[in-house]
């Protein structure tokens, strides 16, 4: 399961976790910060803070944590956490993602019970969309530049990043059938660029 290593940077190059007790600690911080999506702060974190993951692993890493069934960090805390780790890394990222969240989300659920029908609480929740819609976006656009590397080119990349665009917000085609055909063909094109 261990995601490949770009050619930009080895382990022993870059800084990384101590400990699955640093890999959980760090999971769970990033995890409690995530209210609204995770994603751009775990871009942050991993890669600009600790830089445990170049700009290029975390993409090539990102890429495989989408299309992997499951929620998307998990899946990408299991790729780190194996990464460093093996077995018993993947299990403590993974545990720090879940374990204090889930004890908040169960005390939260509690409170929503309770105040679910006041409006001014539905209308608070309504308005956090935008700011999540805000976050997903934002570290998208920090990823094009990494696109420049990608031996398709940019404007191959950038073609299909506004073909997967208007598949999913326009066309309303379901992800699945977007990821199977377009990841596909996205997949097969790379794969023969860079065959021997």
């Amino acid at each position: 399961m261990q995601a490949p290593l770009s050619d930009a940077a080895t382990p022993q190059d870059t800084p990384q976790p101590r400990s699955p007790r640093d890999l959980f600690v760090s999971f769970t911080w990033l995890a409690l910060q995530g209210f609204g999506g995770v994603l751009a702060i775990v871009q942050r974190e991993m890669v600009e803070k600790k830089k445990w993951l170049t700009p290029e692993q975390f993409l090539e890493d990102w890429a495989v944590a989408q299309v992997m069934p499951g929620p998307n960090v998990i899946n990408l805390a299991l790729m780190i956490g194996d990464r460093y780790f093996g077995l018993r890394g993947a299990v403590a990222a993974v545990a720090g993602m879940l374990t204090i969240p889930l004890v908040v989300i169960l005390a939260l659920a509690v409170l929503y019970a309770h105040y679910a029908g006041n409006p001014q609480v539905a209308a608070a929740l309504r308005g956090m969309g935008a700011v999540s819609g805000g976050l997903i976006a934002a570290t998208g656009i920090k990823l094009i530049p990494q696109l420049q590397k990608h031996p398709l080119g940019f404007p191959v990349c950038l073609a299909f990043t506004a073909l997967v665009f208007a598949a999913i917000a326009v066309f309303k085609v379901p992800l699945g059938w977007v990821l199977l055909v377009v990841g596909g063909v996205a997949c097969v094109w790379t794969w023969k660029r860079i065959a021997p």
